[in-house]
């Protein structure tokens, strides 16, 4: 069987960061995520463990919510939700996630989609992803230039969610909510931890990382060849199509 692609090692990453989880819900054009939850659920049914719930909005099949993402937040703000991904046009060292746009609000250069329900989920999820295939210094600012959802917020004010950690197509951060700081956990293969450096807008701990990312061993590439990409093909057939199958 061929090696594992740089997107298997994703969904793959995507999973161990869910394990313990008991509900995990993905938005709109997640279709990594979405994998990586479906893996973890394929897991748990095969090691005799309750599986984990996901919820994928976009899904007919892999979804119990009938009405949307009202009903997403009301579970959110019930603490029926455990997990959830954030992206975000630019990401910053303290977190914070800005899905507004580049330049000087209000007269931005660059629009995105808006920040819709960002900063209320990443308060009230415990474990939020941030996932962003892209790594670059455009995208992992030192400090973004519009906070749709904060990092990080002051010890008096209500919170029990945030950033859990961040997954880019080149290295693993977790996120130390105390000093509000990410710690390099694991660089990806095919690069450094001088590159991931380099790639990289803000500061951050453990910059010296030797640790690389663990890949997927056979059985697992052969679930995700199989099983997750026939799960995956009801609501992202293209991105199911480019997937490596079973040969």
């Amino acid at each position: 069987m061929q090696e594992c692609t740089s997107r298997e090692l994703l969904i793959y990453t995507i999973a161990r960061l869910l394990n313990g989880v008991r509900h995990v819900a993905v938005g709109m054009s997640s279709p990594m995520p979405a994998a990586g939850a479906m893996l973890l659920r394929a897991l748990d049914r095969k090691e005799g463990r309750e599986p984990v719930q996901v919820s994928l909005l976009r899904s007919v099949k892999h979804n119990r919510f009938t009405g949307g993402s009202e009903e997403l937040f009301d579970c959110a703000a019930q603490g029926r939700i455990d997990a959830f991904f954030l992206g975000g046009g630019q990401i910053d060292g303290r977190g914070n996630v800005n899905l507004v746009g580049a330049g000087t609000y209000p007269s931005t250069e660059v629009r995105w989609p808006g920040s819709y329900g960002s900063a209320y989920l990443y308060f009230l999820v415990p474990r939020v992803i941030l996932f962003r295939e892209e790594h670059s210094p455009r995208v992992l600012v030192e400090k973004v230039d519009f906070i749709s959802a904060p990092g990080t917020s002051q010890p008096d004010i209500y919170r029990k969610g945030g950033p859990h950690a961040l997954l880019t197509n080149a290295a693993l951060f977790s996120f130390d909510a105390g000093p509000g700081r990410f710690r390099l956990e694991s660089v990806h293969p095919g690069f450094t931890a001088h590159d991931v450096g380099d790639m990289t807008g803000f500061s951050y701990e453990n910059p010296d990382c030797a640790t690389a990312t663990p890949p997927p061993d056979t059985d697992m590439l052969r679930l995700m060849r199989g099983q997750i990409r026939d799960e995956l093909s009801e609501t992202y057939p293209q991105f199911a199509q480019a997937m490596p199958g079973l040969t």
